[in-house]
C-alpha cells in the first residue's frame, strides 16, 4: 500500500495534541475496519468486540502525549486491538473466545444490492464454498489472508500486525493460497465427476 492520505497523519498529530474533533475523525475512518477484524478473530458478541475498540480508543486518548505518529495508523489500531482481545483473554475477563468463519462472507465478498439481488442464487453457492475452505486453513493464515485481501494490506503491514517479518508475512499468504487453489480445483474435479455421473 502506498503511504497514508497526508490528513490522516495531519488528524493524528491534532489528535495527540488534544483534538476531540480529529479524535472523532480517526475513529470515524478506521472503526468500521477494525469491527470487522475484530469479529474475524473471536466468537463473542459484536457488544465484546466494539468494547475492545473503544478500549484502545480510550488508552490512546488517555496517553496521547506520550504517543507518536505511527508509520501506518490502520495497522497500529489493528495491532493495538489483537492486543487488548489478548490481554483481556489471558486475564480471563471474559468468555473464551476462538477462531470463527460465521459471518466471513460479510468480509470476503461485499457486493452492491443490485449484484445480491441479480446473483444471489448463482454466488451463494461459491461462496459458501470459499468459506468452507478458508475455514479449514490454520488460523495464522485465515487472518493473513483476511488482512491481505479484505483489508488491502502489504506484506510489510501484515507482518507489523502478525509480528512477523515481511518474508514470513508472504509466506503465509502464499502458502494459504497455494491450499485455497488445490482445494479448488479438487471441489470443481469432483463436481464435474458428479454431473457426469448423473
Amino acid at each position: 500500500m502506498a503511504g497514508e492520505p497526508t490528513d490522516e497523519t495531519t488528524h493524528w498529530k491534532e489528535l495527540l495534541s488534544g483534538s476531540k474533533e480529529a479524535y472523532a475523525a480517526i475513529y470515524g475512518l478506521h472503526v468500521k475496519a477494525m469491527f470487522r477484524y475484530g469479529m474475524s478473530l473471536v466468537s463473542i458478541s459484536e457488544e465484546f468486540v466494539l468494547d475492545c475498540i473503544h478500549d484502545v480508543f480510550a488508552e490512546i486518548w488517555i496517553k496521547r502525549e506520550r504517543l507518536s505518529v505511527p508509520d501506518n495508523i490502520r495497522s497500529y489500531l489493528f495491532v493495538a486491538l489483537k492486543n487488548r482481545i489478548l490481554h483481556l483473554l489471558k486475564r480471563q475477563e471474559r468468555p473464551h473466545m476462538f477462531v470463527t468463519q460465521e459471518h466471513f462472507e460479510d468480509l470476503w465478498f461485499e457486493a452492491s444490492a443490485e449484484d445480491i439481488l441479480t446473483q444471489k442464487e448463482e454466488s451463494a453457492s461459491r461462496e459458501e464454498l470459499l468459506t468452507r475452505l478458508i475455514g479449514q486453513l490454520p488460523p495464522r493464515q485465515q487472518e493473513a489472508i483476511r488482512l491481505r485481501f479484505v483489508e488491502n494490506m502489504d506484506y510489510q503491514e501484515i507482518g507489523h500486525v502478525l509480528e512477523v517479518n515481511t518474508q514470513s508475512a508472504h509466506n503465509l499468504v502464499f502458502r494459504a493460497m497455494e491450499k485455497l487453489r488445490g482445494w479448488l480445483l479438487a471441489a470443481l474435479f469432483l463436481f464435474q465427476y458428479s454431473w457426469f455421473q448423473k
